[in-house]
């Protein structure tokens, strides 16, 4: 298979991550790790990150048979929707802690003063190329040049749907913003934005701000940008201590048996809000490694003592098989039959902007 049918394959399938090292501008594959060069750990052999106890990525041969082999039906999604809300125009500063959807997993939280972007991505396409790939379906929930000034940006891992170094690119010249993620993403960023101000961490470490602590914890994940790069970079979720409150954002995870939910309840106690990914799950058998459902993220809210909860990763690009407005629906449909109260769990569509009660 050359290089450019092997290219438009890995597009055509919705995958933006998998794509070939040349085309992604990544650098070129070398003998071991070529982002991060650290010791051994409990989720590091030397070369790969890997989540311990937990569920492979897939191999290629099951992407074929997911979208070539009747691995279930694509729900067709429209090219075009419009969001029941408008584009926000939001206020410079938050005393308390305010959410506005932009889309997919890019939301603006507003706390305590701060202004933090989760996953920033304006881009038309999360792809490595502007012609292929999953394609925006719904506008931005915030016009970019209506953002207040950006203090922070939580980076959760590299897919394309992710990490997009456009968007990167553009907040650097307009905000300059203190960028935090996991180990190896810095190797990406840097080459695409250089001079971006940037903290990484592992897992388990604590990254001290004026305003904020940002404390980085386990996601079941796994992260690629071309074909030869397959988890040598960190995925991570962000636990975020400020004056308003403890806020616990995963940008992609499986459920993986709710450890990691019950891990950072043990660990820093309860949430006054979660913001928790619930959609891009179908089909299960594929999925349930890497993305959770609206039932998996209901139990994780209530497995890390969440107060309040966020719904992300939903009806912006289509990844996987399950119809643009499903987890909304089965995120309704599942705190009705667990008992716990909609306003709750608030499943974010872009424009959407939430005022989150005080616990």
């Amino acid at each position: 298979m050359s290089q450019m049918n092997r290219r438009q394959i890995f597009q055509l399938l919705g995958l933006g991550a998998a794509a070939t090292a040349t085309v992604a501008g990544t650098r070129t594959a070398m003998a071991g790790n070529h982002y991060y060069d650290g010791p051994p750990s409990d989720h590091f052999d030397g070369t790969r990150f890997f989540n311990p106890g937990g569920i492979e990525p897939r191999p290629f041969t099951d992407v074929l048979r997911w979208r070539f082999g009747g691995g279930g039906e694509r729900a067709v999604w429209p090219e075009r929707v419009a969001s029941p809300f408008p584009a926000a125009v939001p206020d410079a500063r938050i005393e308390d802690l305010r959410l506005t959807m932009v889309g997919h997993a890019t939301l603006l939280v507003q706390v305590a003063g701060l202004n933090i972007l989760t996953d920033p991505v304006w881009s038309e396409r999360v792809s490595p190329v502007s012609f292929l790939g999953p394609r925006r379906v719904v506008e931005p929930g915030i016009a970019f040049e209506r953002l207040p000034k950006i203090d922070l940006v939580l980076l959760s891992h590299n897919h394309y749907d992710h990490l997009d170094v456009e968007t990167l690119a553009r907040l650097k010249a307009k905000h300059d913003p203190l960028v935090v993620m996991p180990l190896g993403n810095d190797c990406i960023v840097l080459d695409a934005v250089p001079g971006m101000r940037l903290q990484v961490g592992d897992w388990g470490d604590r990254i001290e701000t004026p305003d904020a602590v940002i404390h980085v914890e386990p996601a079941h994940h796994w992260s690629a940008r071309g074909l030869r790069d397959r988890r040598m970079a960190l995925w991570a979720a962000f636990v975020v201590e400020t004056a308003a409150g403890r806020i616990y954002h995963i940008g992609d995870t499986g459920f993986h048996e709710g450890i990691n939910y019950r891990a950072a309840a043990a660990k820093h106690g309860d949430f006054r809000l979660a913001i928790l990914p619930i959609g891009a799950y179908e089909p299960r058998w594929f999925m349930a490694g890497q993305h959770q459902g609206p039932e998996d993220a209901v139990a994780g809210m209530v497995l890390a003592k969440a107060q309040y909860a966020a719904g992300h990763h939903w009806s912006t690009f289509q990844l996987t098989d399950e119809p643009i407005d499903e987890p909304g629906r089965l995120l309704a449909e599942t705190l009705r039959q667990r008992g716990i109260a909609r306003e709750r769990f608030r499943p974010m569509l872009p424009g959407e902007v939430w005022d989150v009660p005080k616990a």
